[in-house]
């Protein structure tokens, strides 16, 4: 038959409960053993009898320098239990304190568009009036700087616009005296050209002998006579 089931409270019978608790102490020692064992882990266990004796395990052969890691692993992770719950409640209170600005700055905001005026006694609304009027200076001064930056900036441009315009007025200037120098250099020379054609093939002895009747054709060369043919 099978092992019974065994109900966990007190043995109240001293033999049995020492007896239990020689075997149980063997079977958690022998566990841990193994536990140290197969999964290379640091393990020390302490376990003091109803009497005050202590029984200890520790694969470390120390069982202060596992107590001494224990307490600081304990230490570290307290430490930053706290440090997350100061982080908590600090940004907590941020939180709310940013709400309440933003709250504030609606109602500065709405008051300026002059809305929800009713919860306004006269002193607020008369800072408020004062404010808008130092507002407005500030507005009208900036807008007026504004202007005078554009005025100046156009008046450059001005200036630099009439350079151009001159630069290029000169050039369209000189262009057309190029263009001129070359139509009268051009008609010069075709008038010396018109003038010696005149000149050689147009001679007075050709003009009489054409009224003559006469059927001569004068050649004319500067090294060879005058040849008639008739």
């Amino acid at each position: 038959m099978g092992r019974g089931k065994i109900e966990i409270k007190k043995i109240e019978n001293p033999t049995n409960r020492q007896v239990t608790f020689c075997k149980r102490r063997n079977g958690l020692m022998k566990k841990a053993y193994e536990l140290s064992v197969l999964c290379d882990a640091e393990i020390a266990l302490m376990v003091f009898s109803n009497r005050g004796r202590l029984y200890e395990y520790s694969n470390n052969n120390s069982i202060k320098s596992t107590i001494e890691r224990y307490k600081k692993a304990y230490s570290d992770s307290t430490s930053s239990a706290n440090t997350t719950v100061t982080n908590a409640q600090f940004y907590q209170q941020e939180s709310t304190k940013l709400r309440q600005q933003i709250h504030l700055l609606q109602n500065t905001n709405r008051h300026l568009m002059g809305e929800s005026l009713g919860s306004l006694n006269v002193k607020e609304l008369k800072q408020l009036e004062n404010r808008l009027e130092r507002g407005i200076t500030r507005i009208r001064s900036k807008k007026h700087e504004m202007l005078l930056a554009e005025i100046e900036y156009l008046q450059k441009r001005e200036m630099e616009l009439e350079n151009e315009t001159i630069c290029l007025r000169a050039k369209v200037a000189e262009v057309e005296r190029f263009q001129q120098a070359n139509m009268e250099a051009a008609n010069q020379e075709f008038n010396t050209i018109q003038a010696y054609v005149a000149r050689n093939f147009f001679q007075p002895d050709l003009l009489q002998g054409a009224d003559d009747g006469s059927h001569v054709n004068h050649f004319t060369h500067p090294d060879k006579k005058i040849i008639r043919l008739g």
